[in-house]
């Protein structure tokens, strides 16, 4: 079998597989990718990435995400600033401009090691998010649980952002799959629980759209924020608090959303073809 270079990386826990098919392409089918995202007997990761060849001539790659349970997503704010990260360092560059199927985003590097990625505009209508039928996005009529009437905003993806008093009393492992399967979602969305702290940043614990809990999710905490603005919770700029620690997040006032945060690399290795299916 053939082997495939691959780089682990994480952004504060949120942990994917990148594989760089800008040269040499990679077939992939949703079997491959859960056999190489599963922990105990692939390599395991929350997304594999594959680095691609850009279409649009101001972009210097494409960035293709799988979920963990093998479906494509079209934005990854933590796999975008890990994968910013590798290229910059590939390019000798501070600046890479990464094509998503969410958009072009461009990212640069920041003080220790950090990088920032700007997220583009929040789509805050319904149709946008999609929600199965018109409803309020700053109050959605949905409860469970002890949540209830959530924030939708789509940031490339959709989120359900709930504004709770202790985000650790939520038994997130029990009401996220339910969540992110809801009738009212005809995408399935990502979940938020977001604690507002007395500093003025958030707590936040995530259920990601087919990956479960994730120790951290870039564009759940650019929704988050966002969330909190539209509620009047926050002012435009807070850290996010987030199981793997913190990323910086503004809402500037052109609309566009701006995460930095740390990035690091786990190790290298060589991807055995049959684990590809």
């Amino acid at each position: 079998m053939t082997a495939i270079p691959f780089t682990k990386m994480h952004g504060l826990g949120n942990d994917f597989v990148i594989i760089d098919a800008r040269k040499n392409a990679v077939s992939l089918t949703p079997d491959g990718v859960r056999a190489i995202a599963a922990r105990h007997t692939g390599i395991g990761c929350d997304q594999l990435i594959v680095m691609e060849p850009a279409n649009q001539k101001d972009a210097d790659l494409f960035m293709r995400i799988h979920n963990a349970d093998g479906g494509e997503v079209d934005a990854c704010g933590n796999g975008t600033r890990c994968v910013a990260a590798l290229v910059m360092e590939q390019m000798n560059t501070e600046k890479v401009m990464v094509q998503t199927n969410a958009g072009v985003m461009e990212t640069t590097a920041g003080e220790n090691g950090t990088v920032a990625v700007d997220m583009g505009l929040p789509n805050l209508d319904w149709q946008d998010i999609p929600l199965a039928e018109k409803a309020d996005t700053l109050k959605l009529d949905l409860s469970t649980g002890d949540l209830s009437e959530p924030v939708a905003v789509n940031m490339g993806n959709p989120h359900a952002v709930f504004f709770v008093e202790n985000a650790a009393d939520v038994a997130l492992e029990e009401l996220g799959p339910e969540i992110e399967n809801h009738a009212m979602f005809p995408e399935r969305t990502n979940v938020e629980i977001a604690q507002m702290l007395p500093d003025g940043n958030i707590r936040l614990r995530v259920w990601e759209r087919g990956a479960g809990i994730t120790r951290a999710c870039g564009t759940g905490a650019c929704a988050t924020l966002v969330a909190a603005n539209r509620r009047e919770l926050s002012d435009r700029y807070a850290n996010i608090i987030l199981d793997g620690g913190a990323l910086g997040i503004e809402w500037r006032e052109d609309n566009h959303v701006i995460m930095v945060g740390p990035v690091a690399t786990s190790y290298s290795g060589m991807l055995d073809e049959s684990l590809l299916g």
